[in-house]
C-alpha cells in the first residue's frame, strides 16, 4: 500500500532558522514534504489554500505570538484537529500555563539542535500522522459504507467491508493464526450494532469474544450505533465492545477512536511477540537451538497422541565417543559439535518434526507419520550425513536408535522413548555408527 506523504508547515521568523528546518526534515524523513514561511500572516494563507500534517512554529513571530497561531489553528475548520508543536528554547511557565488552552499538542527545546529536531518529528509522525492498520468494516447500509470506507482508507487504513455479520464472521476464521487461518488478521473491527440477517452487530461481538475467544485488547471492536441512550450504550459495552461511535458519524470522533483502538491492537501484538520469544528462550536449547528436554516433557504426550501424526517415530541419537573429542580437542571444539548436529537437524528434519536435545550429546527426534521402515531409512541418512559433516574439522559418527508406535499406538512418551534407548543400546554393543530399530 501507498505510503501517505506527509506534508509539514514550518513557521519561524529566521529565515536561516527556518530553511535549515525545512532542508533537514527534506533529508531525514522520506514521504514528507516541507513548506515554510515567516509569520502569522503567511501561515494564515498557506493554511487556507491546501492541508497540512502537522504544523511547527516559533514562539516569537513577527507579526504575533506563536500562541496566537495556534489559537487560529484550533478555531480553523480545516486544521482545527491538525498536531501542532511549538519550537522554543524556553519553556516558561506563560507557555506551559497557556499553551494547552491555545491548542499546542507538544513542545520542542531548540538548545538541542535541529538534528535532534527532525529525529523527534519523526517520531511525532510515527505517533500521530497516517494510520496503518486492516480494518474488518460491517455495515449493511451501502451509502453509509461508501461514505465511511473512503473516509477511513484516506486516513491510511486498509479497508475490508461485509453488509453481515455471518460473513464477517467467515473473515475472520480465515484471518489469522487464533483462529488457525491463513489470511493477513484484521488489527480492528468496525461494525453497526443493528444488521440485515439472522445475526446482528451484538451477535458478532459474541461470537468474536466467545466463539473466537478473542480478547478485547487482541481484537478491539468499535460499534456504531444510532443510539444515545444510557441503557443500549451499556448493552454494547456487555455484548463486548470496547468503545462506540454515534451516528451520525463525525470524522474527527471516528478517527479518535480508531487510533486510541489501533493502539491497543500494537501493544498487545508486542507483548504477545515479547512473551512468545520468552518463552522460546525457556524452552529451546541455547546452544543448538533445538528443543530443551523440558519442551518434550511438557509436548511430547500430546504430540504423540495427535490422531494427524500416527504413526509417530521415536529416534534417540548419540555421539559417539563425544568424551574423547572434548578430551582431545577442548570443550569449545565439543560445543561447535554439538551446534553444528543442532543445524544440520533444524534442516533436515520435517517442519512438523520434534528435535530436542535429550543430553549432553544425546538428542531424540519424534518424526510424524513414520512407519518403521521409513523411521529406519530417514535414520540412516542423518547417519551418513553426521559422518559426511565433519564440524571443525573433527570426525563425528553417531549411534541411533528407532522405535515407533505404529502396533502399540496407545504407547506413553516413555514406553516410545524406552524402546528407542534399547535400540540405541544395541548400536552401541555392535559397534557403534549404525542404525538399531
Amino acid at each position: 500500500m501507498h505510503r501517505k506523504l506527509n506534508r509539514i508547515l514550518v513557521v519561524d521568523g529566521s529565515e536561516v532558522a527556518r530553511t535549515l528546518i525545512a532542508r533537514i526534515l527534506n533529508e531525514e524523513i522520506p514521504d514528507t514534504e516541507t513548506v515554510a514561511c515567516g509569520s502569522v500572516a503567511e501561515a494564515d494563507r498557506l493554511l487556507d489554500e491546501s492541508g497540512f500534517d502537522l504544523i511547527t512554529t516559533a514562539l516569537m513571530l513577527p507579526d504575533a505570538d506563536g500562541l496566537e497561531l495556534c489559537r487560529r489553528i484550533r478555531a480553523s475548520q480545516r486544521h482545527h484537529y491538525t498536531p501542532t508543536v511549538v519550537v522554543s528554547g524556553d519553556a516558561d511557565s506563560r507557555l506551559l500555563r497557556e499553551g494547552f488552552a491555545a491548542g499546542v499538542t507538544d513542545y520542542f527545546d531548540k538548545s538541542l539542535g535541529y538534528r535532534a529536531f527532525a529525529d523527534f518529528i519523526k517520531a511525532f509522525l510515527q505517533r500521530n500522522s497516517g494510520l496503518v492498520g486492516r480494518i474488518l468494516y460491517v455495515e449493511d447500509s451501502r451509502t453509509a459504507a461508501m461514505r465511511l470506507i473512503r473516509l477511513m482508507e484516506g486516513h491510511g487504513l486498509q479497508v475490508v467491508h461485509t453488509t453481515h455479520a455471518e460473513q464477517a464472521l467467515e473473515l475472520l476464521r480465515n484471518a489469522g493464526p487464533a483462529t488457525g487461518g491463513d489470511q493477513d488478521p484484521f488489527d480492528v473491527v468496525v461494525t453497526d450494532f443493528y444488521l440485515q440477517g439472522h445475526l446482528t452487530g451484538g451477535d458478532l461481538l459474541h461470537a468474536i469474544r466467545a466463539r473466537y475467544h478473542y480478547s478485547r485488547q487482541e481484537m478491539p471492536v468499535l460499534v456504531l450505533t444510532g443510539s444515545e441512550a444510557d441503557d443500549r450504550q451499556a448493552e454494547v459495552f456487555h455484548a463486548g465492545a470496547n468503545d462506540f461511535v454515534t451516528k451520525p458519524v463525525v470524522e474527527e470522533v471516528l478517527m479518535a477512536r480508531i487510533r486510541s483502538l489501533l493502539l491497543i491492537r500494537q501493544q498487545f501484538a508486542a507483548l504477545k511477540r515479547q512473551s512468545d520469544h520468552l518463552r522460546r528462550l525457556a524452552t529451546t536449547d541455547s546452544l543448538t537451538r533445538v528443543c530443551n528436554r523440558r519442551y518434550l516433557l511438557d509436548h511430547g504426550e500430546r504430540f504423540l497422541a495427535s490422531r494427524d501424526h500416527q504413526p509417530v517415530a521415536a529416534l534417540l541419537m548419540d555421539i559417539d565417543h563425544f568424551k574423547k573429542i572434548n578430551d582431545i580437542h577442548g570443550h569449545i571444539t565439543g560445543d561447535r559439535v554439538l551446534e553444528a548436529l543442532g543445524a544440520l537437524l533444524r534442516e533436515r528434519l520435517p517442519e512438523d518434526a520434534l528435535a530436542v536435545r535429550f543430553g549432553g550429546e544425546e538428542f531424540a527426534l519424534l518424526v510424524p507419520r513414520c512407519s518403521l521402515h521409513d523411521a529406519r531409512r530417514c535414520a540412516e541418512d542423518l547417519r551418513l550425513e553426521v559422518e559426511a559433516l565433519q564440524p571443525a574439522g573433527v570426525p563425528v559418527t553417531v549411534s541411533i536408535g528407532v522405535a515407533t508406535n505404529q502396533i502399540g499406538s496407545g504407547m506413553r512418551l516413555t514406553e516410545l522413548i524406552g524402546e528407542a534407548d534399547r535400540a540405541l543400546y544395541a548400536a552401541k554393543a555392535q559397534g557403534r555408527n549404525r542404525v538399531c530399530a
